[in-house]
């Protein structure tokens, strides 16, 4: 007698088991009120929850690559950014060394010229004066 209650109990401890778990691996079978059934409800209650431990460790390990991948990402779009605000930067300081230049080389040439013809000194003055 206490052998079937206690495959009873076993049966119903399993079936408790299965409604819980979100995706079980085999369809649960009705448990024979069995004394033989017993170990092998037991058995299978335990490989089913090494089974959902196993799936559940999985999802977090699939969760975990996920986040440090878009941590990644996120990590190379920043210095992308950068990269790219440097150039941007490097760009704009070029260029405006080589108006300063050119404005230099400009002026030069205009004092070089206004040196070459004493003329046109003259007339400046000239002009200066009016």
């Amino acid at each position: 007698m206490n052998k079937v209650i206690a495959a009873l109990i076993a049966g119903l401890f399993a079936t408790g088991v299965f409604a819980q778990a979100a995706a079980p691996a085999a369809a649960p079978a009705a448990p024979a009120p069995a004394v033989t059934a017993a170990p092998a409800v037991k058995a299978e209650v335990k490989a089913d929850a090494k089974a959902d431990k196993a799936a559940a460790a999985k999802a977090a390990k699939e969760e975990k690559a996920a986040k440090a991948k878009a941590a990644k990402e996120e990590k190379a779009a920043k210095a992308k950014a950068a990269k790219e605000e440097k150039a941007a930067k490097a760009k704009a300081a070029k260029e405006e060394k080589a108006a300063k230049a050119k404005a230099a080389k400009e002026a030069k040439a205009a004092k070089k010229a206004a040196a070459a013809t004493p003329m046109a000194k003259v007339e400046v003055k000239a002009e200066a004066k009016k």
